[in-house]
């Protein structure tokens, strides 16, 4: 697992990934540090990463980014740890707008395709 907080390439994250999954890579995203976690089996294990290194639960996020697809198939917004009923997010989809784009525009820029 680790944080990326500068630009960075998706090609050596994906070529140096700890996981054995074929075509997906778990991301657990800070909306408010601006910041993306990255690797593990479980986005439970991404999420404690972050909260260890000082990020708040209300602003992470879970999704999972598919390396070689385009478009609107690259991100996924699913995650146990969306399931937030106090913050309205009742499913494991994150459901709100605003936040899915913040998710995408973090992703983008520190993710680098």
């Amino acid at each position: 697992m680790q944080i990326i907080s500068q630009p960075t390439s998706l090609q050596k994250i994906w070529e140096n990934r700890t996981t054995d999954f074929v075509e997906v890579l778990k991301i657990v995203v800070d909306i408010n540090k601006k910041i993306v976690a990255v690797d593990a089996e479980m986005h439970a294990d991404i999420e404690e990463l972050l909260l260890e290194n000082g990020s708040e639960q209300q602003y992470l996020w879970g999704a999972n980014i598919y390396p070689f697809k385009d478009g609107k198939n690259f991100i996924e917004f699913t995650s146990f740890i969306n399931i937030r009923p106090s913050l309205g997010n009742r499913s494991m989809e994150v459901t709100d707008n605003e936040i899915r784009e913040k998710i995408n525009q973090i992703v983008n820029r520190l993710l680098i395709r």
